[in-house]
């Protein structure tokens, strides 16, 4: 490919700048991270304390993703864990956050479809009303 190192990275920068791109980090598998076990734990919150409740939450270090969906569910996150145990522990420390009023824990078995964003290059973005930023020509 032929490309110079510098003129790469200058690249790889603009796309960042864009907010287009994941930060290297979620390149890491967590089970090479000794977390074997994967679940999603969902959250009823004291509508009043949310934002407390989502700090909190972020200073866990096995909330690896939360998302607040439409529906009864207040947030929903996806943690780690090594064992049973410390998903229990990881449980209670999301259930003891200020405003978290309920949790549900659902523990994933397997993984059947990686996390995989390649297929979306080339399928069209119909009937979407927000342009993400192309990178077609990210200068």
């Amino acid at each position: 490919m032929n490309l110079a190192r510098g003129t790469v990275h200058a690249h790889l920068a603009k796309i960042e700048k864009l907010g287009v791109m994941r930060l290297s980090s979620t390149r890491l598998l967590p089970s090479a991270l000794g977390r074997t076990i994967s679940a999603m734990v969902r959250a009823e919150v004291d509508q009043h304390r949310i934002g407390e409740a989502i700090n909190a939450l972020g200073a866990v270090p096995e909330v690896v993703e939360c998302f607040a969906p439409a529906g009864d569910t207040d947030l929903m996150m996806r943690v780690v864990a090594t064992d049973p145990d410390d998903l229990y522990r990881v449980s209670e420390a999301i259930r003891l956050c200020p405003g978290i009023q309920r949790t549900s824990t659902s523990v994933f078995l397997r993984q059947v479809i990686p996390y995989r964003v390649v297929q979306l290059l080339d399928a069209p973005a119909s009937g979407s009303r927000n342009q993400q930023p192309t990178l077609a020509n990210p200068g």
